[in-house]
């Protein structure tokens, strides 16, 4: 039998002289006889399947599903202690209103703790933003999330609310998940790049244990690093890690107390329903603009006008106080829960409640107490759309729920983890309402938001594409360095 040759110039296998495609000479291209083959590997050829890659895939999908089950452990019992402790001073300050008064002196405790022990812990989730980003890593070592954030927040956290300040509860809970995790992390000695996807897995762990929604933690973590991308290479731990720490938090019994249970009814998709949503959509984007510059405009301000650290948030805990004896109002101290009931139900609210409790976040925030901005910006949200649905004749429970995500996704640059929010806790009912509310503010909202270590990846307009891999926080000081230079 003629020997096996193989064509150097197209690589045709054949028996002749010559090639039967090209026409090359195949005399010296003789090549050894193929091995006998079984029917496994025939049937593995049949089919394109290679095992090595496959069991590889299977090892990091069972590693990945390991340490994201650690991470949500420590996500959920983190969230829980947090929760249990915020419900036990948030029941003492209804029952206690005179605590009122001890604000500036939480203030000034938290001011001095953390001027004294914070060190990079003060910049909070930006903090761990940054460390996902390799921003903290050093020549000679990378960055760390300091484990001593972790007491920081918590208690500082419990002092904001146990006085009245008004905060949310989101930063606490990743900023718990991430200082725990990072820990973890140094402990058994995980590389720097596995140690980036374990924060990711604890932002979604903290954010789905803390507020009881585990596909939008899973989301938000994924989406909430870069403006306009989202990146896959946390997908497994991420969402491990928000299932798993949701789940701690479940079988701990504790309550979330997001919204109260109440799910949207069907709507369809009308068109001139969603227009007039989407004109609403602008309004959120445009409010929640305004929250993420005036937060950070008081930061800005108290640090100029009070140059002591710890004596910022006594002044702006005095602050509080007189706003709301001048208000005669405790409603938009603490979460506020109360005003998302009343906002979802149709209840009677003041139409500018939710510049009034933009106003109260933006001096506790912006002085320095800790807490989250989340919970408050559900509570702009709901009472901003209340007031918006009767001049755009609209359903009061609808747009009240649209404006709870939609004020949310457009400060956070995340409109897909939101949308998924909005079904888990309204139900599919308004499900073109949700995305096209959050759509729209996310882009009216520009590239400005709550968390200024995000990167962006992708500009929300495509001449803006210069703008690729800038920080926002950066953005933001050459906004105001120009703003100098034209006075």
């Amino acid at each position: 039998m003629p020997p096996i040759r193989r064509c150097p110039a197209c690589d045709t296998v054949a028996r002749a002289e010559t090639c039967e495609v090209c026409g090359a000479v195949l005399r010296g291209h003789e090549v050894a006889a193929p091995a006998p083959r079984t029917l496994v590997s025939l049937a593995l050829d049949l089919l394109r399947v290679d095992l090595r890659e496959h069991l590889s895939l299977l090892a990091f999908l069972a590693k990945w599903a390991v340490l994201g089950s650690v991470v949500g452990v420590l996500a959920g019992a983190s969230s829980a202690v947090f929760l249990y402790g915020l419900m036990l001073v948030s029941d003492a300050r209804a029952a206690e209103p005179g605590l009122l008064f001890a604000l500036p002196l939480g203030g000034l405790v938290i001011g001095w703790a953390y001027h004294r022990f914070g060190g990079r812990s003060s910049a909070g989730n930006n903090l761990i933003l940054d460390e996902i980003h390799g921003i903290g890593r050093h020549m000679d070592r990378p960055g760390r999330v300091p484990f001593r954030l972790a007491p920081l927040v918590l208690v500082g956290t419990w002092v904001t609310h146990l006085f009245g300040g008004s905060a949310g509860r989101e930063g606490t809970a990743i900023q718990l998940s991430a200082s725990l995790s990072d820990a973890f992390a140094r402990l058994v000695r995980i590389e720097a790049d596995d140690r980036r996807l374990l924060l990711v897995a604890a932002v979604s762990g903290g954010f789905a244990s803390v507020f009881g929604v585990p596909l939008a933690g899973f989301v938000f973590g994924l989406e909430v690093r870069s403006v306009g991308r989202i990146r896959y290479d946390a997908i497994v731990p991420a969402l491990t890690a928000a299932v798993v720490g949701h789940l701690v938090v479940e079988a701990i019994g504790l309550p979330h107390d997001v919204t109260p249970a109440y799910e949207l009814a069907a709507t369809g998709f009308d068109g001139g329903v969603l227009a007039r949503v989407a004109l609403a959509g602008v309004v959120f984007g445009a409010v929640s603009l305004l929250f993420s510059e005036l937060v950070d405009g008081v930061r800005r301000t108290f640090a100029v006008l009070v140059p002591s650290a710890p004596l910022r948030p006594f002044v702006g805990g005095a602050l509080v106080v007189v706003l709301t004896l001048v208000i005669g109002s405790t409603d938009y101290l603490g979460l506020s829960l109360g005003l998302i009931d009343d906002a979802l139900t149709g209840a009677d609210l003041l139409w500018f409640a939710f510049a009034l409790k933009l106003l109260f976040t933006a001096v506790t925030l912006g002085s320095g107490f800790q807490g989250g901005e989340v919970t408050p910006l559900f509570v702009i949200g709901a009472t901003l759309g209340a007031a918006l649905a009767g001049p755009l004749g609209l359903d009061t429970g609808v747009l009240a729920s649209v404006g709870f995500v939609a004020v949310f996704a457009a400060a956070t640059n995340t409109p897909l983890a939101c949308v998924v929010m909005g079904l888990e806790l309204f139900g599919v009912g308004a499900l073109g309402e949700i995305a096209v509310g959050c759509v729209t503010a996310y882009v009216v909202s520009a590239h400005r938001g709550i968390y200024g270590a995000q990167r962006i990846d992708t500009a929300k307009h495509p001449r803006r594409n210069e703008l690729t891999g800038r920080v926002l926080r950066d953005l933001g000081a050459e906004r105001r360095f120009r703003r100098r230079r034209r006075r």
